[in-house]
């Protein structure tokens, strides 16, 4: 089969395609025929950097999320791949638990959507923001695949009011169209007074990619009892927090990390099929993302990590399975 293969860390020069073994599933595992990968943030950061808690063994085909038919049945299916790897491949063996059937109606994009940031959007609005009815929720880089799902899903557990937060004009209107009751510019200068200003007060939540000076001009604009989560840091940047400031404020900084989320196969799994169902009743729109050829992974790393990509980004492995549709 064809995939793409990581034999060093490094840029996305590193993502090589090349002709390997197909695997085989064991017991308590799918082999699917893969359509479509999805393209995920932290993909760039195993590519990179390795591994986040540990040394990572290389090669690698790198990938956490595949669409694509189940071969025992030609079943349309997409899989989870916690490890993060395997993914961006002809064929992937995904955990019988983690291989959900994709409603009728419901594309490859938009079923991939549903996975890693769709887990991501609705853990960081539910378990760790705990969002409630009647509060407010400001999203930053809210045009992405995780932000346009978080600013949805806050809609669904009851805010009242969500505000997104994105670099240029275009994505401002996109997260408008979402549901976003307002749309400002994420520049950190003159942020704070924007936030406090789009809302009309402080804002009970942040959700937070980006790192840097964004995430003190965002503290400044927290109601008392306000939280933000941390669940990136794009930009590269590291934040030192003020004890003083949050007691004196009575707010909290909350870091999120995905992978502790999906070591609960069942849970998962039940939270999949239940944003799988959302997508395919319309109570929430995946937006899809360019999609690139398996071929041209390294171009679409270069335009995620560009910041240059709305929605969910997408590799095509196999054209004419992609387009196949289950009756």
């Amino acid at each position: 089969m064809r995939a793409i293969v990581v034999d060093s860390l490094g840029g996305p020069e590193v993502l090589k395609i090349r002709e390997v073994a197909r695997p085989s599933a064991m017991v308590g595992e799918t082999l699917i025929r893969v359509s479509t990968a999805g393209v995920n943030y932290t993909d760039l950061g195993r590519r990179e950097r390795g591994w986040r808690f540990s040394a990572q063994p290389l090669p690698i085909i790198p990938g956490l999320e595949v669409a694509g038919h189940r071969a025992s049945d030609g079943v349309r299916v997409v899989g989870l791949l916690p490890t993060g790897i395997g993914g961006y491949a002809g064929y992937a063996v995904v955990r019988d638990e983690l291989t959900v059937p994709i409603p009728d109606g419901v594309d490859d994009a938009a079923a991939l959507a549903a996975l890693v940031q769709g887990l991501t959007a609705w853990h960081l609005v539910v378990s760790a923001a705990r969002v409630r009815a009647g509060e407010t929720v400001a999203v930053t880089a809210a045009a992405g695949g995780v932000g346009s799902l978080a600013i949805q899903i806050a809609r669904l557990q009851g805010a009242a009011r969500v505000i997104a937060v994105a670099s240029t004009e275009p994505k401002r209107r996109l997260t408008l169209e979402l549901g976003a009751d307002a749309a400002i510019d994420g520049t950190p200068e003159g942020f704070t007074e924007r936030l406090l200003g789009a809302n009309g007060a402080p804002v009970d939540v942040v959700l937070e990619s980006i790192g840097g000076l964004i995430v003190d001009r965002a503290l400044k604009a927290l109601a008392h009892g306000g939280r933000l989560v941390a669940y990136g840091q794009a930009s590269g940047a590291a934040n030192m927090v003020s004890l003083d400031d949050l007691m004196d404020h009575s707010i909290g900084v909350i870091g999120y990390w995905a992978t502790p989320h999906m070591r609960d196969l069942i849970g998962t799994r039940r939270t999949i099929e239940s944003l799988l169902e959302y997508v395919a009743g319309g109570r929430l729109r995946a937006v899809e993302g360019p999609s690139f050829p398996l071929a041209e992974a390294a171009q679409a790393h270069a335009s995620v990590a560009a910041r240059a990509t709305v929605g969910k980004v997408t590799l095509v492995v196999d054209e004419v399975a992609r387009t196949t549709h289950a009756r």
